[in-house]
């Protein structure tokens, strides 16, 4: 028997037996090195070292010792109780701004995943929706991602619309696909923005050297696909500068990729920051991504305009706090 953890954004950094001490309650610090040791732990396909530094994305796999426990499958219960625990809890922060007859306009909070992946998860922002309106799960074209018409990244905060029926489900969809859903970002950077305004213009694409990252490509290598970024500079900062976004497109990780290229990346994001740039030697600490869906304008089914405002949470203005 075996069990397998991929490393996300928070595990990052983190020690091998420390983090499989956190993960593994089981098993004691101590016999966890020495499993380690034996060579029946490893990272990406390749033994493990105890003091080994783990980054976003290695596949830690722990081989079940000869004639040993059930400690794997112990922990791994153990693990998924405590992680539909924490999402759970998340739940608690979903604020509700609207809610008519054709659909939900929400703030979600950062930690929560919008729907399920491959993987599987549970307790996710769509669930949620579905607990409070069972019928929402025929509203859609995929069940797994029922009623979803746009999403944020796990990490990243702020409005979200839900449609309820199936008829407001294709209206938005029709809104995005025509960019006539005006959706704008908040997000602090590192470095001082040349422009006080700006359009983004690079095609994006799977990136080479990292599964399930994206990058900027350039555009005559004909590579990627078109994406389109707009910003403005709402306030410098000595060391950071905080933007207005929106994207004229939707590819995944948009906003976090572009400003990467623009030289620019995202404060607190762990994905996409540059080699060798870390939250401290700017003197600040980020808790999180500072990408935060901050407004929402759109026409509904009955031609009624709707506008919506998110500000800022406590742990994004403690954040710009430190950035002044």
């Amino acid at each position: 028997m075996e069990k397998s953890f991929t490393i996300d954004v928070v595990a990052n950094g983190e020690r091998l037996d420390r983090f499989l001490a956190d993960n593994v309650p089981d098993l004691s610090r101590t016999k966890i090195q020495k499993l380690i040791k034996d060579g029946f732990v490893k990272i990406n396909g390749k033994p493990g070292i105890v003091h080994q530094f783990l980054k976003t994305g290695d596949e830690v796999m722990i081989l079940e010792k000869a004639g040993g426990s059930m400690y794997a499958k112990k922990a791994g219960a153990e693990k998924k109780a405590k992680s539909d625990q924490g999402s759970r809890k998340l739940w608690e922060g979903i604020k509700v701004l609207d809610d008519t007859a054709d659909f939900m306009v929400i703030d979600k909070p950062s930690g929560l995943l919008v729907h399920p992946t491959d993987k599987g998860e549970t307790n996710t922002l769509i669930d949620w929706a579905i607990n409070k309106y069972p019928e929402l799960k025929t509203v859609g074209e995929d069940p797994r991602r029922a009623a979803i018409v746009h999403r944020l990244d796990k990490e990243v905060s702020g409005l979200m619309v839900i449609p309820k029926t199936q008829d407001a489900f294709e209206h938005f969809k029709r809104l995005f696909k025509t960019r006539q859903m005006e959706k704008k970002y908040t997000a602090l950077v590192y470095g001082a923005v040349g422009s006080d305004a700006g359009e983004i213009n690079f095609p994006i694409g799977r990136s080479k050297g990292s599964e399930g990252l994206f990058a900027a490509t350039p555009l005559e290598s004909g590579l990627g696909k078109p994406a389109k970024t707009k910003f403005s500079v709402m306030k410098r900062f000595k060391n950071f500068t905080l933007l207005e976004v929106e994207i004229m497109t939707g590819r995944t990780h948009q906003i976090r990729v572009h400003l990467k290229a623009l030289g620019h990346p995202i404060v607190g994001d762990e994905l996409y920051k540059m080699r060798g740039q870390k939250d401290k030697k700017e003197k600040i600490d980020a808790s999180r991504i500072f990408l935060h869906a901050s407004s929402l304008n759109f026409i509904d089914l009955k031609g009624k305009r709707h506008k919506y405002e998110s500000p800022l949470s406590r742990q994004l203005k403690d954040i710009l706090e430190k950035a002044k």
